[in-house]
């Protein structure tokens, strides 16, 4: 689906507002041009649950992916239950109340520290898992700093300072993730990084975790550079290579369809939506990032220019300035692009607004349904 087309044969008429709909077509040509990649270059390819959780998909996902990536045990919990192939954990850290529980469902750990590995060595060798150590290269390759995991600071991994000559008896791989919607190039000066800093623990370990963030799908990815780094590296010291992207499987796999409620006017006309980028687009607001809207252009582009604003008391609560080719009305529907990944796992009930409803469209066969609604008690339920 090309970012700025409605997915075709879907009516936005005739679904709920607001709603996620995403495309089992390109869930599945995502999914294809990644398998391919890793066939070629012999690794192992794992869905990034943080990034895309929509666990109805995982039937179609499961037949060209080795398994998941899971943050949390609810996220190992999904992967065992809905994707059942290999599941792979990484924190932060982990608590002493779920890391037996943990275990059980995973089949790769990865550790932040040192005192970790002390902390929870027992428990993992028990469970007779592999486990890796989470590395922090000091290369930053992402210009955003709230998604910088080399960041000056940065809580995530052990710098090569840190690990020193310490032997790593029992530790079988390492963990290294810097990236963030990056191209090939990017990781080519990570692992050209990561083997100098880190070349006495690459001899001790057989497997190797290069994280996320590779904008695999993207159209100007560059695939045989991916291959070749993946492949050298494997080679050359003799690891197996997993990779684990979340937004590359569901890159302009969805669209999130919206309606004006009102339109204000405060030295611009402001259109009022029955959704909003704090609760449902938070990387709109963290990024952060104007999404694309079908049919807009930039402000004063198109003659009539409006502020899209979210439904919340958050003063902030703005999408961005669009330019249309008529006046909006309450009940016009708007319909966002890209909006799959890092939007329902991120989203909120902040104000009580109401989660949008999901739906899964299948653009070849030109089927809609919807598949999950939110109401009062979606809400009630998780406080108390």
């Amino acid at each position: 689906m090309p970012p700025h087309a409605l997915p075709p044969n879907l009516d936005a008429h005739a679904i709920p507002s607001p709603c996620y709909v995403i495309d089992e077509a390109v869930i599945q040509r995502n999914c294809e041009l990644i398998a391919d990649a890793a066939k070629r270059c012999d690794a192992q390819v794992l869905l990034a649950l943080k990034g895309f959780a929509a666990w109805r998909l995982f039937p179609l996902i499961r037949k060209y992916l080795a398994g998941v990536a899971a943050s949390s045990l609810n996220e190992a919990k999904l992967g065992a239950e809905h994707f059942g192939k290999q599941v792979h954990v990484y924190s932060p850290a982990y608590r002493d109340d779920e890391i037996d529980e943990l275990l059980a469902l995973a089949d790769h750990i990865s550790l932040n520290s040192l005192s970790q590995w002390d902390r929870y060595r027992t428990h993992v060798t028990s469970a007779g898992i592999a486990c890796a150590l989470r590395i922090n290269p000091q290369h930053s390759e992402v210009h955003t700093a709230i998604y910088d995991p080399c960041a000056p600071g940065s809580r995530l991994g052990m710098t090569a300072d840190q690990l020193g000559d310490t032997p790593l008896d029992g530790i079988t791989g390492l963990h290294v993730h810097t990236l963030c919607e990056s191209n090939a190039d990017a990781l080519h000066r990570v692992v050209a990084t990561f083997e100098n800093k880190f070349a006495r623990q690459l001899k001790q370990v057989s497997w190797v975790n290069l994280g996320g963030g590779h904008h695999i799908t993207c159209d100007d990815y560059d695939v045989d550079l991916l291959v070749r780094i993946v492949s050298a590296l494997r080679d050359k010291h003799n690891v197996a290579v997993y990779l684990e992207p979340g937004e590359a499987i569901a890159l302009n796999a969805g669209v999130l369809v919206a309606t004006v409620l009102d339109i204000t006017h405060n030295e611009l006309d402001i259109a009022i939506l029955d959704t909003s980028a704090a609760a449902h687009m938070p990387d709109v607001l963290e990024m952060p990032y104007r999404p694309n809207v079908i049919g807009t252009g930039a402000p004063g582009e198109k003659p009539y220019t409006y502020r899209l604003a979210g439904l919340t008391c958050l003063a902030g609560d703005v999408i961005g300035d669009y330019s249309f080719d008529r006046p909006l009305h309450a009940g016009d529907k708007l319909v966002f692009t890209d909006m799959a990944h890092y939007t329902m796992v991120k989203n909120t009930a902040f104000n009580g607004v109401n989660l949008p409803a999901i739906a899964i469209h299948n653009s070849v066969a030109g089927d809609t349904r919807i598949v999950r609604t939110f109401g009062y008690e979606d809400y009630k339920t998780r406080l108390s």
